[in-house]
C-alpha cells in the first residue's frame, strides 16, 4: 500500500510555480497511489461555498477528480485557511473529511492525521478565531456574500497571515510543540503522527512514536510517503521538472 502526504501548499493562482509543481507531481503520481492525504491549507483560501468553486482551483480539483476515477481514496484535514470542506470533497469526490484530525488505518499502523494549527495549547487568541471562522453563523454570511468579495477579502486576510507567520516562526519552538503534541496523542494509542501547518519538515521516531512534520509546498515542496508501513520525508524538485 502506498501513500501520499502534503500539506501547506497554499494555492492561489495556476500560474504560480508551487501549483504548476503540484498539478505536475500529481500527474506523475496518479495510478501509483492508494491513498492520498492533504493535511490542510493546500488552498490559500476555501470557505466551502455549496455551488461554487474559485476558478482558480478548477485545475487541482479535476486533478483530484483524475485521482478518485483512478481508485485513489483521498482524504482531506482541515486548515486554518481551507474549512467547511464536506460541500464539495465529501459530497462530490467521495473524499473523508477529517475537520478537526483524526485517527486512520493505513497498513496495520494507527495513524493520527492533524493540520496542526491545535498543537499549541498555549496559543489561546488563535483558538478563539478558529471557533469564530467556523461558527454557523459566519458560514452562513459568507455564504450568501458575493464570491468575488469573499476572496478579495481572503487576499487580504492571506497577507496579513504570512506576515504573522514569518514573524512567529522565528519565535516558536515548533519542534517542541509538535513533539509535545504527538506524546499526548501516542498516548491515546497512536504509533505514528503526521502534521502540517508549521512549515519545518522534519521526521523523526522514539521509543514510543513517530512523528513527520510534511514542511510546505511553497519553498520546500516537500511531502512524504508511507509504503508497506515505513514513512519517507521527500523533496520535490519543481525547477528541473518544470524546467524554469
Amino acid at each position: 500500500m502506498r501513500t501520499l502526504f502534503l500539506a501547506d501548499a497554499h494555492l492561489k493562482q495556476p500560474s504560480d510555480l508551487n501549483y504548476r509543481a503540484l498539478l505536475e507531481f500529481l500527474d506523475k503520481q496518479l495510478g501509483r497511489v492508494d491513498t492520498l492525504v492533504l493535511l490542510g491549507d493546500i488552498f490559500e483560501f476555501w470557505v466551502g461555498y455549496q455551488h461554487t468553486v474559485f476558478a482558480a482551483y478548477v485545475p487541482i480539483l479535476e486533478m483530484l477528480g483524475r485521482y478518485r476515477e483512478a481508485g485513489t481514496q483521498i482524504i482531506i484535514v482541515e486548515g486554518n485557511h481551507d474549512f467547511h470542506l464536506g460541500p464539495y470533497f465529501h459530497d462530490r469526490l467521495g473524499a473523508l473529511v477529517l475537520p478537526d484530525g483524526g485517527g486512520v488505518e493505513l497498513d496495520g499502523q494507527k495513524v493520527f492525521l492533524a493540520h496542526g494549527d491545535l498543537a499549541n495549547p498555549e496559543d489561546r487568541g488563535y483558538r478563539i478565531l478558529r471557533s469564530v471562522l467556523r461558527s454557523w453563523p459566519l458560514r452562513l454570511l459568507i455564504r450568501i456574500s458575493p464570491p468575488d468579495l469573499a476572496w478579495g477579502i481572503a487576499a487580504k486576510a492571506s497577507r496579513q497571515s504570512r506576515r504573522r507567520r514569518n514573524k512567529k516562526s522565528q519565535q516558536v519552538p515548533a519542534r517542541e510543540i509538535l513533539q509535545n503534541y504527538a506524546r499526548a496523542i501516542q498516548s491515546r494509542g497512536y504509533q505514528t503522527i503526521v502534521t502540517g501547518h508549521f512549515h519545518q519538515p522534519f521526521h523523526e521516531t522514539t521509543e514510543g512514536y513517530e512523528l513527520v512534520a510534511l514542511g510546505d509546498w511553497i519553498d520546500q515542496f516537500s511531502y512524504a510517503v508511507c509504503e508497506n508501513g515505513l514513512f519517507e520525508l521527500k523533496t520535490y524538485d519543481p525547477v528541473s521538472d518544470l524546467g524554469s
